[in-house]
């Protein structure tokens, strides 16, 4: 692999106009998340996706190849759930029981987008939501971060969880007034 053409370098999307797209490669979800790996485009060129650290690649970035083209990044459809709700309530709810159960959502105006599960849609219609399959790109939050992936927690940067949890409740209160117990104790 090492004579084969490289891209080290991520171009998020609506950085390179001046650029010329060269060509696409397709990806689904999870397969836009990588740091290390072979692929080929649309017209069959044929290149190694080699990032310093794994990379949460989005629609429309470009992989800069070594002899200056640009291949971008296109979603490829993948099968999903439309979820609607019929309030602002139920919607809440929805997202709720989705993100507790770390599921990947996009969120398209009043439609939310996951993958297609067909335990998770009896749940939703079950809440209230309508619930109808279809064939999209599908490109969810973030996360906490806005960056990276929301399953497994990478946000595409190190960080640590680290947090001082030293409550230190020492209450020493002086009220302005004193109380004296003149109790002798007498020990025969």
């Amino acid at each position: 692999m090492s004579n084969m053409i490289a891209a080290h370098e991520v171009l998020p999307a609506g950085s390179w106009p001046g650029a010329e797209e060269a060509d696409r490669v397709y990806l689904d979800y999870d397969s836009r998340h990588r740091r290390r790996l072979v692929l080929t485009s649309a017209k069959g060129v044929s290149f190694l996706l080699d990032l310093a650290r794994p990379a949460a690649l989005a629609d429309g970035d470009g992989l800069q190849l070594d002899d200056g083209r640009v291949i971008a990044v296109a979603a490829e459809p993948e099968d999903l759930l439309a979820i609607e709700c019929p309030s602002a309530d139920a919607r809440l709810r929805v997202a709720w029981h989705l993100g507790n159960r770390h599921l990947p959502v996009e969120f398209a105006g009043q439609t939310m987008f996951i993958r297609a599960d067909h335990v998770i849609a009896e749940m939703l219609v079950g809440l209230g939501a309508q619930v109808e399959s279809v064939n999209r790109a599908f490109q969810p939050e973030g996360g906490a971060y806005g960056a990276g992936r929301v399953m497994g927690h990478d946000h595409g940067h190190g960080h640590s969880h680290d947090h001082d949890h030293d409550h230190d409740h020492d209450h020493d209160h002086d009220h302005g007034h004193h109380h004296h117990h003149g109790h002798a104790h007498s020990h025969d």
